[in-house]
């Protein structure tokens, strides 16, 4: 593949693994075991059968009929919120949490934005029966409530942030601190693309099964084992590797990545790194991040939890520098009638995150003839609150 990860975890420029030395030991680990455990039969087995029986895969690939007809296009939604425990997060915990057991691991820690990685996290630490520590900033803890009281029904203990935002890039230097001063018995989940290599890779590669069941569904439904575009939401921008993966070397697939514009691009309150970004070192990966002349962190804003981090993951820091992806914006307003509107036309409540990728549907020039698919990343259980904020614009 043209935008496989070299050998020292680069993406073209960006990635790398830009850590301090009391984190060496912990990271080499990962880079010297993880491909042999991840591409052994054994691991591959038991990835892919609790994929199937316990995560519910595949997951369906859906032809939105009313939308499609609004649109006067072929639209479908790669249904990701019908996983167990509601988002594409659990097929990445998956794979890490028998990683983990394969390293003798006996404690887990992860960092959560939105609530979803935490819950899948905690979610596999309780199957594996290990001990569980999820970091949430304070900020979204508040605005997660039904994703913490989740995490903790599961047996994971959830540790504010209470620093910088209080978001989603301090609660993984929280994660990271906790790691340094475990290095032994301690596996770091990385819920996202981003950190030092190997994360990106692992990540990317664990969330591929999206795409790669995506061909074989396309094939079965439209006779082609491939779309005209695909849509996809970047925070850090897991859902969207894996709704790539398969694609990535198609330049026939239109690849388009929906970033969070917040108040506004021009606001001070978005979260639109790839536009308002330049290239820095954030979490132990060179990409483009959100900061001032200075290198100071610029905090990110979004209505959604699960986008307002200041970088982006280096894949797609490289695909955006590179042309090969797309990117428009969406702001929280956008992302509000988009939730709504499929809410209305399709009965299907979709995570804010999810949102801001349907958002992009009136910003794109649509053929009658055109399958497009949208990676409908998460269910909106979890931003009810949000929404019904806002119910009676759409009464």
């Amino acid at each position: 593949m043209i935008y496989e990860v070299d050998s020292l975890g680069f993406y073209g420029t960006y990635g790398g693994a830009f850590i301090p030395e009391l984190l060496q030991k912990n990271v080499s680990e990962l880079q010297d075991n993880y491909k042999k455990i991840i591409q052994s039969e054994t691991f591959q087995k038991s990835f892919h059968q609790l994929l199937r029986d316990y995560v519910g895969r595949p997951s369906p690939l859906y032809y939105a009929k009313r939308l499609s007809e609004k649109y006067r296009t072929h639209i479908y939604l790669k249904r990701e919120d019908l996983n167990h425990t509601g988002s594409h997060k659990i097929n990445n915990t998956i794979g890490q949490i028998l990683l983990a057991k394969h390293l003798g691991k006996t404690r887990i820690i992860a960092e959560t934005g939105a609530g979803q990685h935490g819950v899948a996290t905690a979610t596999v630490a309780a199957l594996a029966g290990l001990e569980c520590v999820v970091y949430m900033g304070e900020k979204d803890i508040e605005r997660q409530a039904p994703n913490v009281s989740r995490m903790k029904m599961l047996g994971a203990t959830v540790k504010a942030a209470t620093s910088g935002s209080k978001t989603l890039k301090d609660a993984t230097n929280e994660a990271i601190r906790d790691w340094i001063n475990h290095p032994h018995d301690t596996y770091y989940i990385i819920g996202s693309v981003v950190g030092p290599h190997p994360y990106p890779d692992m990540v990317a590669q664990f969330q591929s099964v999206i795409s790669e069941e995506m061909t074989m569904q396309l094939a079965a439904q439209t006779g082609r084992a491939y779309p005209d575009r695909i849509i996809a939401c970047i925070g850090g921008g897991s859902n969207a590797a894996g709704a790539y993966y398969y694609f990535l070397d198609n330049k026939a697939v239109e690849l388009i990545s929906v970033e969070a514009g917040g108040l506004g691009i021009d606001s001070g309150h978005s979260a639109a790194t790839s536009i308002l970004g330049t290239d820095g070192v954030i979490h132990a990966s060179l990409t483009k991040l959100m900061q001032d002349k200075d290198g100071q962190i610029i905090e990110p804003y979004s209505i959604s939890a699960g986008l307002d981090y200041p970088g982006i993951g280096p894949l797609h820091a490289h695909l955006i520098s590179s042309g090969r992806t797309k990117v428009l914006t969406a702001n929280d307003d956008e992302a509000i009638a988009a939730g709504y509107e499929l809410t209305r036309l399709e009965g299907i409540i979709p995570a804010l995150e999810s949102a801001h990728a349907l958002a992009a549907l009136p910003k794109i020039d649509f053929k009658p003839d055109e399958i497009t698919v949208v990676n409908l990343s998460g269910r909106g259980d979890k931003d009810l609150a949000t929404y019904l904020n806002h119910l009676k614009k759409y009464q």
